[in-house]
């Protein structure tokens, strides 16, 4: 006899979180962890926070996204944006708020995913919150904290003519990946086995190597962790996610800065290049709008730390340029949608 998979409608709130609480890790830092109206942190120093959020139907699609996809995709654009401001990632806060009839199995898997990924990355899960939805809702969202180690943050606003633009990591895989199970691919074709960290160089992988890189990064992105605080202690004068898209978030330093971010094409190339093989002509808008990349893009003034290569320099003037000519901030909008196809 098969027995349906019990919901959470079917299990109390306390058995619930006695079955995920153990796939979360504590630490130091937490002095009072899950199980009190909130948790207490021991910090002692300024500390960064930020908070994402992740609607099913609108953020992911369960056709081709798990619980554990879901949480390695809520889990990286959180501690991506602590590593943008120059800090260490030391913790995060999680929410459920679910259709009682949801899968218990998708709150564990969820739970296990999000646990595993925060003790990768040295991350305590200090809490959160349960909620019950209407039917057919699913969200999640998370807050997480950094330790900026007694420095200053890296600001979006510090960027001044003749710094170097740079980035460490990806450019358009994530916008390739999505394209590519758009088109029906399997995702089956996900290389979770690669061993790519985010901090590759275009032009190392074969077509069949890439398109499983491409639809990992979309389906369980990464973010060279460690790169925002080496660049804060070498020098980056501003520095931010890259969460809606090169150009879009480029024009967001260069707004705040008040200056022009001028691209190169030739330092775009490779990267155009190796993602044409897989998306042929949509390549360019992947490496220029592309969304969830989550790789780091800064401004230097001096030598640029390992892992960097240069996309362009900081010149006077307002927004972003490719080869001197403007481009528009097109990328991905919470409410306008993406850009980039339209």
């Amino acid at each position: 006899m098969v027995t349906a998979a019990p919901t959470l409608a079917e299990v109390s709130e306390a058995t619930l979180l006695a079955t995920i609480f153990p796939f979360f890790p504590g630490g130091a830092a937490v002095a009072v962890g899950p199980g009190d109206d909130a948790a207490v942190l021991a910090t002692g120093r300024a500390t960064v926070a930020t908070t994402d959020s992740m609607v099913r139907g609108r953020d992911w699609l369960d056709t081709w996204s798990s619980a554990g996809d879901v949480a390695t995709k809520l889990l990286t654009q959180n501690l991506a944006d602590v590593a943008a401001m120059g800090a260490t990632p030391t913790a995060v806060l999680v929410s459920l708020v679910a259709d009682p009839q949801t899968p218990v199995a998708w709150a564990v898997d969820f739970a296990r995913a999000l646990g595993s990924g925060a003790t990768k990355a040295g991350v305590v899960v200090a809490g959160g919150d349960l909620s019950s939805a209407p039917a057919g809702v699913l969200m999640v969202s998370l807050t997480a904290l950094g330790d900026l180690g007694g420095q200053p943050p890296v600001l979006r606003s510090g960027a001044r003519p003749g710094d170097v633009v740079a980035i460490c990591g990806t450019l358009g895989r994530s916008a390739a990946g999505l394209l590519l199970l758009e088109a029906g691919a399997d995702r089956a074709g996900a290389s979770g086995a690669s061993g790519d960290n985010g901090e590759g160089t275009p032009g190392q992988h074969g077509q069949q190597g890439l398109r499983g890189l491409c639809l990992e990064h979309h389906l369980r992105p990464t973010v060279p962790l460690a790169a925002g605080r080496e660049a804060a202690t070498q020098g980056a004068t501003s520095m931010i996610d890259l969460s809606d898209g090169l150009l879009r978030d480029g024009s967001r330093i260069a707004a705040a800065s008040g200056v022009s971010l001028a691209l190169e094409s030739g330092l775009l190339r490779a990267d155009i290049e190796d993602l044409r093989e897989v998306v042929g002509e949509q390549a360019d808008e992947c490496v220029l709008a592309g969304g969830e990349e989550h790789s780091l893009l800064a401004t230097f003034r001096g030598e640029l730390p390992s892992g960097w290569r240069q996309l362009g320099r900081v010149e006077a003037g307002h927004g972003v340029s490719l080869d001197g000519r403007p481009q528009a901030a097109r990328g991905w909008d919470h409410f306008g949608g993406d850009q980039s196809r339209g």
